[in-house]
């Protein structure tokens, strides 16, 4: 049952978690907190903002997420309905919550959306695989 579970409700959740300062300051001005910096070779610094890490563990999960859509699991189909209703709850948030109205959260929100068609797309093929007609 844990398998069908959407790993994309994690980003959602820890958006929210900065949103209310549960990382420390709260705000969209959270979002831009360095991370880690690290000085390179040709002098310049680079750096890591929260809002990369948070694009960074969607973009992650959204892998596991295509993965696991190419088994023909029992939770499968449990698993598309959840993510629809966490793709819809995103496009809720983004549309009536005034933090949520950012680029980071939008692009989350299309990751999001991502992992729908594509969780569905692939389930599909691969069910449309199985199928064997008999002569």
């Amino acid at each position: 049952m844990f398998a069908a579970v959407p790993l994309m409700i994690i980003p959602l959740i820890l958006y929210n978690l900065v949103m209310i300062g549960f990382f420390g300051g709260g705000g969209i001005a959270a979002l831009s907190a360095t991370v880690f910096s690290v000085s390179m070779l040709s002098g310049a610094i680079w750096s890591l903002t929260l809002a990369d890490v948070l694009v960074i563990v969607a973009l992650l999960l959204l892998f596991i997420e295509i993965l696991k859509a190419t088994s023909n699991a029992s939770g499968s189909l449990l698993n598309h309905m959840l993510s629809m209703l966490v793709f819809i709850g995103f496009l809720v948030e983004f549309l009536l919550v005034r933090d949520a109205a950012t680029q980071i959260f939008f692009i989350l929100m299309l990751i999001a959306l991502i992992d729908v068609v594509a969780g569905f797309s692939i389930s599909i093929r691969s069910a449309s695989r199985d199928v064997s007609i008999g002569l």
